[in-house]
């Protein structure tokens, strides 16, 4: 057995871990990039820490998923402004724009240089300058990955900033930042975490840390991802679903994932959609379509053996099946009311593009098993594409 597991050099979680920004800051400069979501203003708490302590705050705002020419402009103003770290506070676009200014700082270029499929791939030689993560979300779990999404808007696709050195210097959890979540965000990114947990734990390259991981996170998630979305206040199921999304990031970044994550990238890039709102849409039909696959094609492989252990996870039945764990899946994302692709502008004319496009994705190569076009096609049409 040989497998490798990295993360952030340090993460510290509980209620309040956030306000610890500045004094662990001051370690790394004295001017800071902070990179926030579109309202800068929920970052305050972080720029009075950073001042307090001594380091200056330099805002630099994302009003969406990132793109190429968003990242450019951020460094440009790190640059400017000579900041010696960089500081993500936010969901996960404003974390995987400041990871990739971090990147950026410290390697010459242009982004493009150094971007997967569209790009030159070239690797990032260079240390990041120091990250630190701050997510206010429960979903992505970017806080702990070593990679950057970023769309390309020329291209129409959404495509990775990759290398080990881009893991944060300190990943800072705090739960209470997730609690004035509305409950369509708590949703679709916590149906992102849950997929973030169930993807590592059947792709092709699970390992036993990403496993325990995952096994953990999906019980929490199990019993408080819809608490968190009825009442936005429950401390403990908001720890849950922050915890949750923690041990998605380090499973994801340590195994991989699979094709719910190939069709969001691919669908992220065309369209104006939330990466979280479309792998909620996908999750229950990638299931369904993967483990009627291995059924067909590799019965008696550890594939089909793990989504019935993600069935007994999710449902707290020690007889559940594959099929249970699917139908669980569907009536919380009803629960829910997540949305269908349809709902982003897709239309069965899409669904070509989106399939080419999705088969060249990293996270699809890690799919328990290779899905044909005309299985990919009915996904997404069950999705409501079509």
């Amino acid at each position: 057995m040989q497998f490798e597991f990295a993360t952030a050099n340090r993460v510290m979680f509980g209620p309040g871990a956030a306000r610890q920004a500045g004094r662990l800051a001051r370690d790394f400069g004295r001017r800071a990039l902070v990179v926030t979501g579109r309202d800068a203003g929920r970052a305050q708490f972080l720029v009075d820490s950073l001042r307090q302590s001594g380091v200056a705050a330099v805002l630099f705002s994302v009003a969406g998923e990132p793109d190429i020419e968003t990242v450019k402009h951020g460094l440009e103003r790190a640059t400017g402004e000579n900041c010696e770290l960089v500081v993500g506070c936010g969901g996960g676009s404003a974390l995987d724009a400041g990871k990739a200014i971090a990147a950026l700082l410290a390697n010459p270029g242009d982004v493009l240089d150094y971007l997967e499929i569209i790009g030159g791939g070239k690797p990032l030689l260079e240390p990041s300058v120091p990250f630190i993560a701050i997510p206010t979300t429960a979903g992505t779990g970017s806080e702990v990955t070593r990679n950057a999404v970023l769309a390309s808007p020329a291209h129409r696709v959404k495509a990775s900033l990759r290398g080990a050195s881009m893991l944060p210097k300190i990943a800072l959890v705090d739960p209470e930042l997730t609690y004035g979540l509305p409950p369509a965000i708590t949703a679709s990114t916590g149906l992102d975490a849950l997929t973030q947990l169930i993807e590592p734990y059947v792709c092709s390259r699970a390992q036993p840390m990403t496993d325990a991981l995952c096994a953990e996170g999906m019980r929490r998630a199990a019993r408080s991802l819809l608490a968190a979305f009825e009442e936005g206040g429950n401390a403990g199921a908001r720890q849950d679903m922050a915890l949750a999304s923690l041990f998605g990031g380090m499973a994801l970044a340590n195994a991989g994932l699979g094709a719910v994550h190939g069709f969001a990238g691919a669908i992220g890039g065309m369209f104006d959609a939330p990466h979280g709102a479309i792998c909620a849409a996908l999750l229950p039909h990638v299931m369904e379509a993967n483990i009627r696959a291995l059924r067909q094609r590799d019965s008696a492989g550890e594939a089909l053996r793990r989504y019935d252990v993600v069935a007994r996870i999710v449902t707290g039945k020690d007889g559940a099946r594959a099929d249970d764990g699917v139908d669980w899946v569907r009536q919380l994302s009803g629960a829910m009311r997540v949305a269908p692709l349809t709902a982003y502008g897709l239309t069965a004319g899409d669904a070509a593009e989106v399939i080419e496009k999705a088969a060249k994705a990293s996270s699809m190569k890690a799919n328990p098993i290779a899905l044909a076009p005309a299985e990919l096609a009915g996904i997404l049409k069950c999705a409501g594409c079509g």
